[in-house]
């Protein structure tokens, strides 16, 4: 079981470092920019090219059954959960086979909407219950994986 974080906007990279450390896991930061990791070689930054989606697609064709993948970008989320990878958001809301569907096409809805003139808003500013929520969510997950693939996934 492997950890890939969605690095570039991520806000709660180091609560990922906390659980992947209490684990024994190892974390892909991977980014289209070089940016500080912690000095742990179970930590590695994979620095991607700038270009669209770069960073997406190298996680999707990289993720396998069981590995986990941090990340709001429901496209990948997507892809992630057909590869039978797990999927949980910043704020530690998991997606799955049951909700990327409906996820997905509340998007499109509010895409359009924008498209249109309308003014959608954008997600709420992460707050600090968030950054608690994610990290329970995550050891969870983590915890919930391990049982259905065994301690050998790690």
């Amino acid at each position: 079981m492997k950890i890939y974080i969605d690095a570039d906007a991520c806000p709660v990279k180091d609560e990922v470092y906390k659980v992947a450390k209490r684990h024994g896991l190892t974390v892909l930061v991977v980014s289209n920019r070089r940016m500080k990791v912690p000095f742990d070689e179970k930590v590695q930054l994979v620095v991607v090219g700038d270009a669209f989606d770069e960073a997406d697609d190298w996680i999707a064709e990289r993720i396998e059954e069981g590995d986990i993948t941090i990340t709001t970008d429901l496209l990948l989320a997507e892809k992630c959960i057909h590869r039978g990878g797990f999927v949980l958001t910043p704020k530690g809301v998991e997606h799955d086979e049951a909700t990327i569907s409906s996820a997905l096409a509340t998007r499109e809805i509010l895409d359009t909407l924008r498209q249109m003139g309308e003014m959608t808003g954008g997600p709420a500013p992460m707050q600090k219950m968030d950054k608690s929520n994610f990290l329970s969510e995550l050891h969870q997950m983590v915890e919930r994986v391990k049982r259905v693939y065994g301690e050998g996934a790690l």
